[in-house]
């Protein structure tokens, strides 16, 4: 018996190496082949080009803008290239433009939008894991329930809980403060991060939860000893969604943040539309740009990871 398995593996280390060589060099001059450019591709191709054109010229003409002084601007030339290139606009966005009554410039609303955004994302993210992980493992009665009721609040428009909020806050005396916009945030961001989460979870083991369960883990145990250390792809998802989302709220800002409170997009629209005498359009494009700037470098830096979440958590429903 051991003879011929002896003889067999003998038999099959010979023929492998003449086996898989016809196949190493297929896929080697498969490797080296460049793609064939048909009529399909090229269309492709093209309406990438042009997609990516149609986003980068107004960008091209922020940004330029920006770097002008105002007598070049008025030339009205609006694709030139700066003659006299200068940052007292930005410069003047970040420290002296008028947000109304006070012209401090929009590093205040910058430092409200971090107080606002590092709170509520964690917040949100925080219990979007928690309910996502009770609903996928524990399994209670009218869990199926409890979560069609929680997602609803995920495609209920805006506008519609607004004034019902408004009340609330009012009367907890949370209306108009730092605790009460992130008490918003973290609430409307619930619904799609246990969404995400939940779907996450579906795709882990159901044996890793009995295992831990049968070593004694409880509820609270096994969230921060096994799950959350597994949700890194989803979490990185997470944060990009809800740091974007916070970042570029315009009307629950406006509405429960506060006037110490208001956040970047606020103060930007106060710097926009509120100057007296000669409108500044350089100032303007680079408080615009200093606005944008942080969601647009989490997407360039992390772009990668969020669709490696979004797939992670994609398998299974």
């Amino acid at each position: 018996m051991s003879e011929a398995i002896g003889d067999t593996q003998k038999m099959s280390q010979a023929t492998v190496p003449g086996m898989t060589a016809p196949v190493r060099e297929s896929a080697q001059a498969q490797r080296g082949r460049r793609p064939r450019l048909t009529p399909a591709r090229i269309g492709v191709y093209a309406f990438l080009v042009t997609a990516a054109v149609f986003f980068l010229i107004p960008l091209y003409v922020m940004m330029t803008t920006s770097l002008k002084p105002m007598d070049e601007i008025r030339l009205g030339n609006l694709f030139a290239i700066p003659m006299h290139l200068t940052f007292e606009p930005w410069r003047s966005a970040w420290t002296e433009a008028c947000t109304g009554l006070a012209c401090h410039g929009i590093q205040v609303g910058f430092w409200n939008s971090v107080k606002i955004v590092v709170p509520s994302t964690i917040f949100s993210i925080f219990f979007g894991a928690l309910n996502g992980y009770a609903l996928s493992f524990w399994r209670a009665r009218g869990a199926t329930i409890l979560f069609a009721i929680l997602l609803m609040g995920a495609f209920i428009p805006l506008q519609v809980m607004i004034y019902p909020m408004v009340r609330v806050l009012a009367s907890v005396h949370l209306f108009s403060s730092l605790p009460g916009i992130v008490l918003i945030h973290t609430v409307f961001g619930m619904p799609i991060m246990t969404l995400l989460f939940r779907n996450y979870y579906a795709t882990i083991p159901n044996e890793l939860f009995k295992a831990a369960r049968i070593d004694g883990g409880g509820f609270f145990r096994i969230f921060f000893q096994l799950m959350l250390p597994m949700s890194t792809p989803i979490i990185i998802v997470a944060v990009i969604m809800q740091v974007t989302a916070i970042w570029n709220d315009f009307i629950l800002g406006l509405v429960f943040a506060g006037q110490a409170n208001l956040p970047m997009t606020v103060q930007l629209n106060n710097i926009i539309n509120t100057t007296t005498g000669e409108r500044l359009y350089n100032v303007n494009m680079a408080a615009t740009i200093l606005t944008s700037m942080v969601p647009l470098l989490i997407y360039l830096v992390s772009g990668r990871w969020f669709v490696r979440g979004i797939a992670s958590g994609a398998v299974k429903g």
